[in-house]
């Protein structure tokens, strides 16, 4: 009898392991000396999971390092340097699930978070800043955020690197996301 519990004690204790193992972070990645990198800049609350999954493809495909960019609006009313502590708030897991996605699918990532009156204002100042292979941008479906047309207008033409820009799938008329996209804010809350 005394055996039987022995053995399931020790069963236990490696299942809680293993569990305790498979629940943990991803670890960090290092990137090769001179890796490519590619920009994926957003605003707002979310990041179509579309343009996400399709960028991680991108880095993964070329051995690329991932730059996660929050855009992080400031107000005219404030301080350039104001800390913007409840935008930072919104930033930060945004930024976190970007990062364990491609950590998940083996992409090295270097994540930022850059002030700027207008998304183009801040995508300006770190592109002064910082050299980038290739951008990823999100252009607007229906209910997620993305660039404006006159923002993916200014992206184009200022660019300093390839630029591609993705429009997801828009929802179907059932109110359900079309066949390959899915909203982001639910993958992110995951």
């Amino acid at each position: 009898m005394i055996a039987i519990v022995i053995v399931l004690a020790v069963a236990v204790v490696a299942l809680a392991v293993a569990l305790a193992y498979r629940s943990r972070p991803p670890a960090a990645l290092r990137a090769a000396p001179g890796a490519r990198r590619i920009l994926l800049p957003f605003t707002g609350n979310s990041l179509d999971g579309t343009v996400l999954a399709a960028a991680i493809r991108i880095a993964r495909a070329e051995g690329a390092v991932l730059v996660p960019a929050y855009l992080l609006i400031v107000p005219l009313q404030y301080p350039e340097d104001s800390p913007l502590t409840r935008e930072v708030g919104v930033a930060m897991p945004l930024l976190e699930a970007v990062e364990h996605a491609a950590l998940r699918a083996g992409v090295p990532v270097d994540a930022r978070i850059e002030k700027g009156r207008t998304p183009t204002h801040a995508l300006a100042r770190l592109w002064k800043v910082e050299q980038f292979d290739r951008v990823v941008a999100a252009a607007p479906v229906e209910n997620h955020d993305g660039f404006s047309p006159k923002e993916l207008t200014w992206i184009l033409t200022h660019a300093p690197s390839e630029t591609l820009i993705l429009r997801p799938a828009p929802e179907a008329s059932n109110g359900r996301p079309a066949a390959g996209a899915y909203d982001a804010r639910v993958e992110i809350g995951r």
